[in-house]
């Protein structure tokens, strides 16, 4: 595994976000595309690998994980804007990285 030094962890801008909706891309195996409000950043599109981990539905209102200064990335569905945390493996399965309750979309992730 290769290390990274503080600094380059610091460039990450990790941010609390909330799912406002989900729906299964048509035509695509895996995807699912989130609409994420960051507070007062912002919304943003996402483009999540995640479709047969989750039903679309399950994951409005949920608070996630999201990589805010991501180079937006066009793909023939949209444009993806960010990315959400998981885990996981096709072995084992997706897992969502949740924030605990008091957490507010916007707020910096530390």
């Amino acid at each position: 595994m290769d290390e990274i030094n503080i600094e380059d962890f610091m460039k990450l801008d990790l941010r609390v976000a909330r799912v406002v909706t989900a729906e299964s891309v048509e035509d695509a195996d895996k995807l699912l595309k989130l609409e994420l409000d960051l507070g007062t950043i912002g919304k943003k599109t996402v483009f999540a690998g995640m479709k047969k981990a989750y039903e679309a539905e399950s994951l409005v209102n949920k608070l996630v994980v999201c990589v805010n200064n991501l180079k937006h990335r066009k793909m023939r569905f949209g444009t993806s804007e960010g990315m959400i945390l998981a885990a996981g493996d096709d072995d084992l399965g997706i897992f969502i990285l949740s924030p605990d309750e008091g957490a507010i979309p916007g707020m910096q992730v530390r």
